[in-house]
Order: C-alpha cells, then structure tokens, then sequence
C-alpha cells in the first residue's frame, strides 16, 4: 500500500469529501492563499475556490459561530482553529451552543460539523501554542473528541466526522505532521468510538493518546527486548469511547499504564483509570492504574525543559518496567 503522511492523508480526505459532497467546505485563518499554519490545506483553494476554502479574519469566535450557523442550515463545515490553545477563544460557541442545540431542539436540528486543531508540544512554541486541552471538550455533552495517531487512522476518521450528524473536535498533533504510513486511495471510515489494539502483549496494557501512541510503540520494542511484551491499546476517539476494548485488554494483562501529553491534573487518563476501576476489570489488575501525564506546568519555551514538560520514551520505559516488574 501506498505511503503518506500524517497532514497528506487529512488533506486527501478533505478533498475526496468535498467532492462527493458539494456541502462540505472549509473555513479557517490562512486556511486558504497560505494552505494553513502547517500546510494541510495546501492546493484545495485553487482546486476547490475561494467559496469553499474561506479565510477569515484573526477570530476564533467567528470562525465556530460560521460553523455552528452554517451547519444549522445545512452545511458540512470543516474550521480549523490553527493552535488548540486558541479555542479557548472559541468556547463559547462550541459549549454553550453547538453542543447544545440538537439537545435543546429535541433532536429536530442538527450541527454537523469538524472542527480541525492542532495541538502538543516539541516545536518551541511556548506556553500560549503547546497546550493540549481536549479534556475540556470531553467533559461537555454534545461533542465528540477525535484524536487520531497516525496517517491512516486520520483520513478514515476525519472522513467519520465530517459525515456524522454532531459536532466534533477533532485533534491532531503537530508532530505527527510528518510521520508517514500506509493509507488507502479510495475513501474509507473509522467509525467514532472504536479503540484499537496497535500492538499485542501479555504482560501489561499501555493506553496512550495521540503522539504518545507513537513513543508508546516505541518503547514496547525497547521493553520487548528484556522479555516484557506489552500492549498498546488507542482509543482513537475520547468521546465516544470504547471502553469495551479498554477493559478486554486490561483483563488480560492485569496491569495497565495511561500515557498522555495533557496535563495529569484533571486530564483524560483519570477517566481512563475510572473507567477501568468501575469495571470487572478492576478484579484483574495485579497492581495499581499508573497514570503518566504531562507535568501541570506551562509548556516552557526552552527546548531542554519542553522536553521533559511531557512524557517521552525513555518515561515510558521506566513506568512500564516498574510497573511489570511490581515495582509502583
């Protein structure tokens, strides 16, 4: 199969969605002329025009209230909001509106749109353009939060959102941009709410997010290699959540680590280890849920301290090490 990277199998699929469906557009800032802050959209203004891929002024509100208006009457909007710490801008719109509306209609309106973001740390950018805060938006009935991990998981579950009836939040990472891997031409979906199990083990569970998928794979080859086989479980979506699969692996292993780049605090890891203590899987666990998260510090700017800011391979070695060894 073909290979692409992370930021060509988004664009492809905004591109074989907005020619199957007339109603699909794009509306973000730079998302046009420029081809976005981290060249996703690149090419689909000249393809598509300026009707379709709007740019707009420097405002974050606008752009969720021209989404949550135009898929009201309608439309299938694609936003991007160009860093995730800028939703913060947005919130009112997507937590006291979008969210609400098919609610407060009885289910007579519906808001289907994508909001594209993205998020995390390792490019420098500091405080205000590193934060990862998807928890906010899991915490609110009526949206759906998508993170995908790699190239394909990305096309086929952004193509799933743009199609579903709700309004989404979907998160990319920014160093996944680059990351490469196979991915199909024609078009395909992931539906909302299916984990997946990356990689099969027997000694202990990692359930990791986003990027942290990424470095969690790579640190089952390194623990492989001292005879601790682990497995790496992706929710794919945070909301919906499969916990069925989240539970099935956690039963088979007995021992389970929550990998994430947000803050621990408050993050998604403690819905994680919930989930699972609320279960018949907490029958089975042999030792404590480990939770390994980002420190609960602003993202510094400094490369040396962004670094160890949030979890990396090398952490995630040493808490799976420990916590197969029986070491927490």
């Amino acid at each position: 199969m073909r290979e692409l990277s992370y930021a060509e199998a988004i664009r492809e699929a905004l591109r074989q969605e907005m020619q199957r469906d007339e109603r699909v557009f794009i509306i973000g800032e730079d998302v046009g002329v420029y081809g976005g802050a981290f060249g996703v959209t690149l090419g689909l203004i000249e393809e598509f025009g300026e009707e379709r891929v709007i740019d707009t002024p420097i405002s974050e509100l606008t752009i969720a209230g021209a989404i949550t208006g135009a898929a009201l009457v309608g439309m299938r909007p694609v936003g991007e909001i160009m860093f995730m710490d800028f939703i913060t801008l947005a919130s009112e719109q997507l937590v006291n509106q979008a969210a609400k509306i098919r609610f407060m209609f009885g289910g007579k309106e519906k808001v289907p749109f994508v909001l594209r973001t993205p998020a995390g740390s390792g490019t420098g950018a500091a405080a205000q353009h590193s934060q990862s805060l998807e928890n906010w938006f899991v915490h609110i009935p009526g949206l759906k939060v998508v993170m995908p991990s790699t190239p394909y998981d990305a096309k086929g579950l952004l193509i799933a959102s743009i199609r579903d009836d709700n309004p989404v939040i979907f998160v990319e990472h920014k160093l996944l941009y680059k990351v490469k891997g196979p991915v199909p031409e024609e078009p395909y979906t992931i539906p909302l709410g299916t984990a997946e199990v990356k990689r099969e083990g027997r000694d202990l569970t990692i359930i990791a997010t986003s990027i942290m998928v990424q470095r969690a794979l790579q640190a089952a080859e390194q623990l492989a290699e001292e005879g601790i086989e682990v497995e790496v479980v992706d929710p794919r979506t945070l909301k919906p959540l499969d916990k069925e699969t989240i539970i099935r692996s956690v039963i088979k292993t007995g021992r389970v680590l929550i990998v994430h780049e947000a803050c621990k605090t408050g993050g998604f890891g403690g819905e994680l280890a919930a989930v699972i203590a609320e279960s018949e899987a907490f029958d089975y666990l042999d030792a404590p849920i480990v939770r390994l998260a980002g420190r609960d510090i602003p993202i510094p700017y400094n490369r040396t301290l962004e670094y160890h800011a949030v979890p990396q391979v090398e952490n995630i070695v040493e808490a799976a090490r420990r916590l197969a060894e029986g070491r927490v």
